[in-house]
């Protein structure tokens, strides 16, 4: 069964930082692309940033600048920094993993207060 454990997230003040933590067993990091949804309350799950094996990023237009996805090939981890936080920026952040099937971290509350 393939996991991807999630840390970070919580509370935080509009313009703080916060960091999102995701580590995968290694097979799944070395071929998948590893990524960050979110899904704020009555809204869908909508892409955040990706990271493939090679390092190219892509980024929602609504964190571009903003938001940084980065991946440590040695932890197996991929990390999502966030910076200049903005109260819509709430939501549960969701890792993810997807090649030709996918798989989602348990998912964790952000909340940016005004």
């Amino acid at each position: 069964q393939v996991q991807l454990v999630e840390s970070g997230g919580g509370l935080v003040q509009a313009g703080g930082s916060l960091r999102r933590s995701c580590a995968t067993a290694q097979r799944i990091f070395d071929l998948y692309t590893m990524g960050w949804y979110r899904q704020a309350p009555g809204k869908q799950r909508e892409l955040v940033a990706i990271i493939t094996t090679t390092g190219s990023t892509n980024y929602a237009d609504s964190v571009k600048g903003r938001f940084t996805i980065s991946r440590d090939n040695r932890k197996n981890t991929v990390y999502l920094q966030l910076s200049s936080l903005k109260p819509e920026d709430t939501a549960v952040y969701y890792c993810n993993a997807i090649r030709l099937d996918t798989f989602w971290g348990q998912g964790t509350q952000v909340t940016v207060s005004s």
